[in-house]
């Protein structure tokens, strides 16, 4: 999936898929461990339309799994495919970033490492092991914008 307009780039192609705050919310209820319709909705407070519509892209975008728990009606649940669970590190980053600099108070959600503290988002690089720091990093490939 690519952008129509302005520079090719994968942020934007990635905002395609998950860069509406529902859909985000969505990931966050998943990540929390609720995959029902109404459990999503509850945690979410998105209308049923709106959450319908974007539990439907994100399962077109090969991102949640849609499975059948009940056959008698038909009700199903939703599961993070391999894509989904990639979100995970950013869902986490995304929250370290709103604990600091958008929540006032202590945070809203704490989450436990496997190593028993408390989990700390951080980017660091694949190579050096070294935190990412905009002033550490430099473009050496740009795509020019679209015409």
């Amino acid at each position: 999936m690519t952008a129509t307009k302005g520079r090719n780039c994968s942020i934007a192609n990635a905002l395609e898929v998950v860069g509406e705050k529902w859909s985000l919310l969505v990931l966050r209820e998943i990540v929390l461990g609720q995959r029902r319709f109404d459990e999503i909705a509850a945690g979410t407070g998105a209308s049923r339309d709106i959450l319908a519509a974007r539990l439907r892209t994100l399962v077109e975008a090969d991102v949640l799994t849609k499975r059948r728990y009940e056959d008698h009606p038909p009700r199903y649940e939703y599961v993070a495919t391999e894509s989904g669970k990639a979100l995970y590190p950013i869902l986490m980053a995304l929250m370290e970033w709103g604990d600091t600099f958008a929540t006032t108070g202590p945070p809203p959600t704490v989450v436990e490492h496997r190593c028993g503290e408390i989990l700390h988002a951080q980017v660091v690089c694949a190579h050096c092991k070294e935190p990412l720091a905009a002033r550490d990093a430099h473009v050496i490939e740009l795509s020019p914008p679209a015409r």
